[in-house]
């Protein structure tokens, strides 16, 4: 077995707020799914796992400060096949006299002189297991955590994401994870009991999914409001006109309004990100941008300096600021 600390890189007296910290960047890093052509993730992901097994269990971290890679050892049973630790004895005076003399082995005198010191310990022992023969130790199972990367619309619209999850044991789930609308980047979802196994009766860990919103060729989001160039033609924004164009509800016209600049907003209320949860819907903003035609003629460029010269515009610039 490999130190614990050192495969979580921390101290001997890390608090177990460091712990949990070093085992969520280290699970990260070498997640097998977001290194697939790394042939040692798997392996490094589930040393990690291990490691943080035992250093995120009070129990288990102070046998393993006290007896090393042998803690688990230190006493009869350990743990069986299903992660559960089980601990069996006779329920007979006999039996618990054969425990005593293995205590007496490992233990000497730790807890009190000879076997007579630990009759208080095996007289609770006796008393609590009065009606059974067994005791289990229950822990919840430990949470995934996991990133993954939706399209721009499907973060606004919500729809479903495939993911596969790699459990600590090996284990390859694939969850069809539901994306509710209006998800923002960096937000996390919680799929309760998607985690790892709990030990005995405990219930399994949730999975924590981290979503990341992929960029849109044409459209920007901030806040619910939606942001998108519309280019159009000289004599479109001289003269006015309709132009189609997409949005979450579908195709929608636009009126341009005659004598419209380049830079100009039109509002389109209710047409960004649709109502989810406490949220309103916003609203979608549509840029106007003026493209010239290329490759006008020298009479064409002439035609443009007269209109400019029969309408000066002097204070055209005189915002301008450094």
């Amino acid at each position: 077995m490999k130190d614990p600390y050192k495969v979580l890189g921390v101290r001997r007296d890390a608090s177990q707020a460091e712990i949990q910290k070093a085992y969520r960047e280290l699970a990260r890093k070498y997640h097998p799914d977001l290194n697939p052509n790394d042939k040692d993730a798997k392996k490094k992901f589930q040393e990690v796992q291990a490691a943080f097994e035992i250093l995120n269990d009070p129990e288990k971290r102070e046998l393993y400060d006290r007896y090393g890679s042998a803690f688990e050892t230190m006493g009869r049973g350990g743990p069986s096949p299903g992660g559960t630790y089980t601990y069996t004895w006779s329920s007979g005076p006999e039996g618990f006299g054969g425990l005593e003399d293995i205590f007496e082995q490992f233990f000497g005198d730790r807890f009190g002189t000879g076997v007579g010191g630990l009759g208080d310990l095996f007289e609770q022992f006796r008393r609590s297991t009065a009606r059974a023969g067994t005791t289990t130790r229950t822990v919840r199972g430990q949470d995934i955590e996991t990133e993954i990367s939706i399209p721009f619309t499907t973060a606004v619209l919500g729809g479903e994401h495939e993911l596969r999850v790699r459990h600590g044991s090996g284990r390859v789930e694939t969850i069809r994870l539901k994306i509710p609308p209006g998800i923002e980047e960096g937000k996390k979802l919680r799929l309760k009991g998607q985690g790892e196994p709990g030990l005995g009766a405990a219930p399994p860990g949730d999975l924590l999914v981290t979503v990341h919103v992929e960029p849109h060729p044409c459209f920007q989001r901030r806040g619910n409001n939606l942001y998108v160039q519309v280019p159009i033609s000289l004599g479109e924004a001289a003269a006015g006109t309709k132009i189609d164009i997409p949005t979450p509800k579908g195709p929608v016209a636009l009126r341009i309004p005659p004598g419209i600049s380049s830079g100009q907003k039109l509002r389109l209320a209710g047409y960004g990100v649709p109502a989810h949860g406490d949220q309103p819907a916003g609203d979608l903003y549509a840029e106007v941008l003026i493209v010239l035609p290329k490759n006008l003629s020298d009479s064409e460029v002439q035609m443009l300096r007269q209109i400019d010269q029969a309408h000066p515009q002097p204070a055209l610039r005189s915002h301008l600021r450094w």
